[in-house]
């Protein structure tokens, strides 16, 4: 997967943090925030976007107020590491709701998931249904995170 890196400036990075803070945040908003004027800022925050730095605009939702109270971290290894099964997990993954992420990961196993879910009941329906009902798992190993310490959306700009 390559990327062309794209060279920012001090004004760039504060538009980015800011945007990261609140994106719902309008551009005169921003614009007074580091410094420039309405347009200046619009036209670099539509920059940003055509340039692919900002793939794109979400709501954070808070997931205990859906009532997704369980976060479990999926260490999966593949039974086969052939290239037409790798992309059929992946596929996997991308269908699967509950996954909020998914790392191919170097060490003992092969991915990483971030799932999240309403209970433990949740994750036995997910993790029978979408990773041990196939041949393409060798074995998963769950970890449930306990509480938050720290937990961002914002990258380091």
């Amino acid at each position: 997967m390559e990327t062309n890196r794209v060279e920012l400036d001090d004004v760039d990075r504060q538009i980015l943090a800011a945007l990261q803070e609140d994106a719902g945040r309008p551009a005169a908003e921003i614009a007074r925030a580091v410094g420039l004027s309405a347009s200046p800022c619009w036209r670099r925050i539509k920059r940003l976007e055509e340039e692919g730095i900002i793939a794109r605009r979400v709501a954070v939702l808070d997931p205990r107020k859906l009532g997704l109270d369980l976060i479990a971290f999926a260490h999966v290894s593949l039974a086969s590491h052939e290239r037409e099964d790798i992309r059929r997990f992946h596929d996997r993954m991308q269908v699967s709701p509950e996954v909020v992420s998914c790392h191919a990961v170097t060490g003992n196993v092969d991915f990483i998931l971030k799932v999240v879910v309403k209970d433990i009941r949740a994750y036995d329906d997910f993790l029978t249904r979408r990773l041990l009902d196939t041949a393409l798992i060798r074995s998963v190993n769950t970890t449930f995170a306990l509480r938050p310490v720290k937990e961002t959306t914002a990258l380091p700009v």
